[in-house]
């Protein structure tokens, strides 16, 4: 009889464990951050090895404001879904369009204007989306880009006069082969081609004039996490209120993309 009301006892202690492990994420006072790590100026790491960008100091300052621990996850961008439904992370915030994604995410308010563009060599010839016609056109695989490339109703047309259109990893991959001529153009958000081609300290890129499409960045919650994304959205104006948004957006090269008010 005892050991069996130990057996009950150390049962009931396991249960309590594992439903303390099952709290809301102010129980455990951390936020966690799903992120693209090879998407600057949004996220990425820097020269001392340590993740920083736009949103991840965006998202530092919310956990200043309510006293909770930042915990920056990068994840694989195709599984991104998975990570979020599965409470892997409490959100996805790193340059995250919500445009095409409306009823998919409970979303932030919007808080950067962004459009999707092509980059070429500045000596490649190439000044028109009618130059595009039979080249090899990069983009990061389940990017918003790519949804436009793919979209009948916006870039499909377009899409279908490529010779090529090819899926990297990261944007950092594909600006390599677009310096050894492996590929011809990428397609790409504004704020990330920008940031590309300054960060190489030369001029051999350009950015077309036409733009593929204009569109929103917002944070990505589960639908039914509502409760948090509210917090966000309250913790979003204060730092715009104290200047800590515009501050961060002129230190990534963003103020005249912000769209916060």
């Amino acid at each position: 009889m005892k050991k069996k009301l130990l057996c009950f006892m150390a049962t009931l202690a396991l249960g309590a464990l594992l439903l303390s492990g099952c709290g809301s994420k102010n129980d455990d006072n951390t936020f966690v951050v799903g992120f693209d790590a090879e998407y600057p100026p949004y996220g990425y790491m820097d020269d001392n090895g340590e993740y920083t960008g736009f949103d991840l100091e965006l998202a530092e300052a919310v956990c200043e404001l309510e006293g909770w621990t930042l915990v920056k996850q990068p994840i694989v961008w195709d599984n991104k879904d998975n990570e979020l439904n599965s409470g892997s992370i409490d959100c996805i915030w790193n340059g995250f369009t919500i445009d095409g994604r409306e009823d998919d995410y409970a979303w932030s308010v919007p808080y950067v204007d962004n459009s999707q563009v092509i980059v070429v060599s500045k000596e490649s010839g190439i000044t028109s989306f009618d130059d595009l016609s039979g080249k090899i056109v990069g983009v990061q695989a389940a990017s918003a880009a790519l949804s436009v490339l793919e979209d009948e109703e916006q870039q499909k047309a377009l899409a279908d006069t490529f010779g090529k259109l090819q899926e990297f990893a990261d944007y950092n991959t594909a600006f390599a082969e677009l310096q050894i001529g492996s590929i011809d153009a990428i397609a790409m958000d504004i704020g990330v081609a920008k940031y590309q081609i300054e960060s190489r300290g030369d001029d051999a890129f350009i950015i077309l004039d036409e733009h593929l499409n204009s569109e929103k960045y917002g944070i990505g919650f589960a639908l039914d996490n509502t409760q948090l994304r509210d917090t966000i959205n309250e913790d979003l104006q204060k730092l715009k209120e104290d200047g800590t948004f515009d501050a961060l957006a002129e230190k990534y090269g963003l103020s005249d993309m912000t769209c916060l008010e």
